[in-house]
């Protein structure tokens, strides 16, 4: 099958589009042929090596991480899907490999694709989504009546979690750009803080949670924003003893998240407040119950542009740059 593969880590480098093989379908693997898959910043995070003492893939690496498309085969104890139904998933860290012709997804890590979207549509949602719902529902227990501040509102992550917060009955704060004021408070955000013209630890106060997807700069002034008993979440990191335990990360490598994450742990608990990190993991039954949202209205894609295949690293490289609204989603067929 056609694949874009890493065949070693390299900061900006670009993918090998080249023949990989077909991937191997398990009892409990349903195989998809895949007709789109979203591009984030984890792809070149992955890309350019920066996880790979969290995540020790094998190169040549068919990278991606979430997809839309057709069931084609199942494995043998697959009962929840069958050949013809269309799918949508973020795959396991461990099996990624969307940016290709096929992929095999564990079916538990499945979810039918929602019926109002495009296959484009669809494969925009999963890796985004399911953090949001990781964040939010997981990890910080958002209740109606709470505020939750949500940094870079118009990104992939912010543009959904905006929707899902207010769906959840929090009043939203945000921070963007100019250009995408109207684009967040579209989404629903009560609180725009426009990052070229003001401080948002200077505008927002007393916060039961904050999402955090920015810089190290960003975390530490969101302390502010929280009140004693807040939730300080972050899926940009730094990793803290939490996640290497479950990551099953080596003692070494626990000893290391200790020591990057112990300045704002520290600091975190000094104010009364909890920080955590969050590396979202695949798992379809979230996903179902964010299909019925999706069907229901609720959330809504937000797409910025689609590229065809043979242009992922064009893709690739306009997601870097930090400039897209929602979604950068390559076209596999």
């Amino acid at each position: 099958m056609k694949a874009f593969l890493v065949d070693r880590y390299t900061k900006g480098g670009a993918l090998r589009l080249g023949d990989s093989p077909e991937p191997e379908l398990r009892d409990n693997d349903v195989m998809v042929e895949i007709h789109a898959a979203g591009v984030n910043p984890l792809d070149n995070k992955i890309r350019d090596g920066e996880f790979k003492l969290i995540l020790p893939y094998r190169l040549p690496l068919v990278l991606g991480n979430e997809l839309a498309g057709v069931v084609v085969r199942v494995g043998a104890k697959v009962r929840q899907f069958k050949p013809g139904d269309e799918v949508y998933a973020r795959p396991a860290q461990d099996r990624i490999g969307t940016f290709a012709e096929y992929v095999a997804i564990d079916e538990a890590d499945l979810a039918l694709k929602p019926k109002n979207l495009t296959m484009e549509e669809a494969a925009s949602l999963p890796l985004v989504a399911l953090t949001a719902w990781q964040v939010l529902v997981e990890r910080a227990n958002l209740k109606k009546g709470q505020k939750i501040l949500i940094h870079a509102g118009s990104g992939g992550v912010g543009t959904i979690a905006i929707q899902l917060a207010k769906y959840l009955g929090a009043t939203v704060a945000t921070t963007t750009s100019t250009a995408n004021v109207d684009l967040v408070r579209n989404l629903g955000a009560d609180v725009v803080v426009d990052y070229k013209k003001d401080n948002f630890e200077k505008v927002v106060h007393g916060y039961d949670v904050v999402l955090n997807s920015l810089e190290k700069d960003t975390l530490e002034k969101s302390l502010a924003v929280l009140k004693p008993g807040g939730k300080l979440i972050s899926i940009s990191g730094p990793p803290d003893p939490d996640f290497a335990r479950q990551n099953g990360s080596g003692w070494l490598l626990q000893q290391v998240m200790r020591l990057l994450s112990f300045s704002i742990r520290k600091e975190s608990k000094r104010q009364g407040i909890t920080y955590s990190f969050v590396f979202m993991t695949a798992n379809g039954g979230q996903l179902g119950k964010i299909t019925s949202l999706i069907e229901a209205g609720d959330i809504r894609p937000v797409m910025d542009r689609v590229f065809p295949f043979e242009r992922t690293n064009e893709a690739l490289n306009y997601v870097e740059t930090g400039r897209a609204k929602g979604k950068v989603v390559v076209a596999v067929k």
